[in-house]
């Protein structure tokens, strides 16, 4: 049903509040300004500047929030609440835009917008017909279908929404990188001919459960890696290990990232190919350290 009210006035509102290059101001009371003050967040995060404002407050000084060019929403379900007849005709006074997201199309406050979005329901979910419930959801909708409208007119990309969202583990995914996490670990390295004893020493020594094998006459130069479960291999196949070097039980080619990746593309790979480290390497492809992915939970990435 809803699908059904996106149209010609819906993208006026769109229209109107994308060239306006203010802020939007929302304004509601009782459920509605509950409503409300989600849409202001949600357009907030997504590159909407907006602000609430409670319309019985409105009417006793915070008018003052609204600037010129802002446009104004106001959302109710009938439309003709005592506080939205004293503020509507306030704000068509000073000149801004009035939206209305409204329950009731032959409302006063339908008949004094400059747009009209019908969120009107035919009966509220729960059984007296009374508590706003479905007529509350139709206008959450509403606010949700400009904000994602607006998201595209502005090309609102994952890095802008890391802008604003940079606490959490959501916006750790965003924007924490590769080179966030590796520095703090130390840079195993052993050449092919190292014995098993010093590799499993080199291991130890910097605890990342693994070693990268490096070429013999290029420090840089990645060969292959050993981890744990490359020795535990190792002890299956071999009854003696003391011929062995590092070169004959390394895995080749090992899963590299660059520094200036994200987090969360390094654990996607991780958890692709069921591994716990990657090799960082630079854009030349010289090896530079170890990302674990203990770095990953400790950062809280997950």
């Amino acid at each position: 049903m809803m699908a059904e009210r996106i149209d010609d006035s819906f993208a006026k509102a769109v229209e109107m509040i994308f060239s306006s290059h203010r802020r939007v101001i929302i304004t509601g009371i009782g459920k509605s300004a509950n409503i409300a003050t989600k849409i202001v967040s949600t357009l907030n995060s997504t590159g909407t500047p907006a602000q609430f404002m409670h319309a019985a407050d409105a009417i006793h000084g915070d008018l003052g929030m609204v600037q010129p060019g802002d446009v104004v929403i106001c959302i109710s379900k009938s439309g003709n609440t005592p506080e939205i007849r004293t503020l509507v005709p306030l704000i068509k006074d000073f000149g801004n835009a009035l939206i209305a997201i409204v329950g009731n199309t032959d409302s006063y406050l339908a008949s004094e917008a400059d747009v009209v979005l019908d969120t009107t329901v035919s009966h509220e979910a729960e059984p007296n017909n009374l508590a706003p419930t479905s007529s509350t959801t139709a206008q959450l909708v509403m606010g949700d279908a400009l904000a994602v409208a607006l998201i595209h007119c502005r090309d609102f990309k994952a890095h802008d929404f890391a802008r604003y969202h940079p606490g959490g583990a959501l916006g750790k995914k965003l924007y924490v990188k590769v080179d966030d996490l590796y520095r703090q670990n130390e840079r195993p390295a052993v050449t092919p001919d190292a014995s098993v004893r010093d590799t499993v020493l080199e291991m130890t020594g910097k605890r990342l459960g693994c070693t990268v094998v490096v070429d013999k006459n290029d420090q840089n130069k990645v060969l292959g890696i050993i981890c744990d479960g490359d020795l535990r291999r190792m002890m299956k196949q071999y009854s003696n290990i003391d011929h062995l070097k590092a070169g004959e039980i390394m895995t080749a080619c090992p899963k590299c990232i660059k520094p200036q990746e994200y987090a969360i593309d390094a654990l996607n790979i991780m958890r692709y190919n069921a591994i716990t480290q990657l090799v960082v390497v630079d854009d030349r492809g010289a090896y530079i350290g170890v990302l674990h992915l203990h770095d990953i939970l400790r950062e809280g990435i997950l």
